[in-house]
């Protein structure tokens, strides 16, 4: 889930961004120069390429088949999973209605989490652990829910042997966020479809954010839209067959003191009446793992992070992961948890 930040001017030119294979972190032989560029590239940008992560070329085109699929779903079909639905904030949000800074992003989703059953809270509990519980499924599409479930497990376990691989490039214990991610890490889906450009001319695909969690891997079809800050503007991260498009997460460059590096990204709507497809999954924490500092060497270099104050991040993870569910989707949270809305 996004945090918002102040947009920036565009640029035209296309940098490659660095292409990191997973592969070559089990191969002895390529093993080290895995770790210096896949430290080097979290240090610049905190976005990469990521390829050699196991997932074939049929997986990626199922999951692209069936999330065109549920977009070609009658309204009524999609409207009858809506995430107003679901004290969980799981479902479909439909075009418009999913905010960033404030703006409507105009693109619609389906969000899924982990497949469990709804919580039971006391009056002592987190109200984050609303954020756990059943998922919405279309009764039209019944292959969606197995692929969609098996597509976020498997990412799960590449996400995690990326994040060990990062703390051993700096230096840091590699299963030092372990527990924090056993028994019940918080895995968020996304099936998005952008559907071309908006009535009011406006570009905001989803607007300017970092991601504040942990990781997050994106699966982009061929059309472009997606924009990384660099050197103080936007440029275009075009697709790369069989590569999946990795960012670090601001709890991530909080954890190590600013010396891993989350970084400003958007999408631009397409032109005219092109639709463009993506599926990202965020790979984040059990919602009450609290997030301290790595130890490492590394940290005589750490610069220190600069918080935002109109937007503090939490220790607790769970704490920013509902503040971030309910300002993108208020009309949810005034439904079901009228409380937590901010005045």
């Amino acid at each position: 889930m996004p945090s918002a930040h102040t947009d920036l001017p565009a640029e035209s030119a296309v940098p490659a961004l660095p292409v990191i294979d997973l592969s070559q972190a089990d191969d002895p032989a390529q093993r080290a120069d895995f770790l210096k560029k896949l430290h080097a590239v979290a240090r610049d940008t905190g976005f990469l390429y990521l390829t050699g992560h196991g997932i074939s070329e049929a997986e990626t085109a199922r999951i692209l088949e069936l999330t065109r699929a549920f977009f070609a779903l009658p309204e009524a079909d999609r409207l009858a999973v809506s995430n107003l639905n679901s004290p969980h904030f799981r479902g479909y949000t439909r075009i418009g209605h999913e905010l960033t800074g404030g703006a409507s992003d105009w693109r619609d989703q389906l969000d899924v989490g982990a497949e469990r059953p709804a919580p039971v809270l006391g009056p002592d509990d987190p109200a984050y652990l609303w954020l756990e519980g059943p998922n919405q499924w279309p009764q039209a599409l019944p292959e969606l829910r197995p692929v969609v479930l098996e597509w976020q497990a498997r990412l799960a376990a590449v996400a995690h042997r990326l994040l060990r691989g990062l703390l051993t490039s700096i230096g840091a214990p590699s299963d030092f966020f372990d527990a924090a991610f056993a028994d019940r890490p918080h895995l968020h889906t996304k099936l998005i479809r952008y559907p071309g450009s908006a009535p009011s001319g406006a570009g905001q695909g989803v607007g300017a954010h970092k991601d504040y969690g942990f990781l997050t891997l994106l699966l982009q079809d061929g059309v472009g839209g997606l924009q990384v800050v660099r050197d103080g503007g936007f440029v275009d991260i075009p697709p790369m067959p069989g590569a999946f498009v990795v960012n670090l997460g601001e709890l991530l460059e909080i954890a190590t003191e600013g010396y891993l590096v989350a970084t400003d990204h958007r999408v631009v709507s397409p032109p005219g009446a092109v639709e463009r497809y993506s599926v990202p999954f965020f790979y984040n924490p059990r919602l009450d793992a609290v997030i301290e500092t790595v130890p490492g060497e590394y940290l005589r270099s750490a610069p220190g992070v600069a918080h935002d104050s109109s937007n503090p991040l939490h220790a607790e993870y769970g704490r920013n992961e509902l503040k971030g569910w309910t300002r993108a989707h208020p009309a949810v949270a005034r439904r079901w948890h009228p409380e937590l809305v901010e005045a």
